[in-house]
């Protein structure tokens, strides 16, 4: 896996050349929302920017912002430019459907290493807390 750092702007992307680029912009975007790092309201850059800073072809990055876009993440102003939502209830939804999305993934992949939900619970019960990993 060969990664790349890419700054445009403010933004920084780290991209694994291996991986549609497409992909990965909506994973970073997404993912600096659901986090806090983008503010509500947030103007990001423009495809054109962003398919320079990324070298990307502006198609690649109209797809990832369209998928954006319907997620209700960004919005799009016509004459102004394109931004984050100013929805905290949108972004509290994608982030609750993301975790979802994350929990079942991992009870799948316990399930077929041989653990039943009650192990997985055990489990997180004795999970070191926050400050005590190593």
């Amino acid at each position: 896996m060969h990664l790349e750092q890419r700054d445009v702007g403010s933004f920084r992307f780290l991209l694994d050349l291996s991986q549609p680029i497409y992909e990965q912009i909506v994973q970073q975007l997404s993912g600096a929302i659901a986090r806090g790092d983008l503010d509500l309201g947030a103007k990001i850059p423009s495809v054109r920017e962003l398919a320079q800073g990324l070298r990307a072809a502006p198609n690649t990055v109209v797809h990832a912002y369209q998928e954006l876009e319907r997620e209700g993440l960004i919005e799009t102003r016509r004459g102004q430019g394109t931004f984050v939502t100013t929805s905290a209830t949108v972004i509290h939804e994608f982030r609750a459907k993301l975790a979802q999305t994350l929990l079942n993934q991992f009870l799948q992949q316990m399930e077929r290493l041989g653990f039943s939900p009650d192990d997985v619970r055990h489990l997180l019960r004795e999970y070191p807390k926050e400050g005590d990993r190593t």
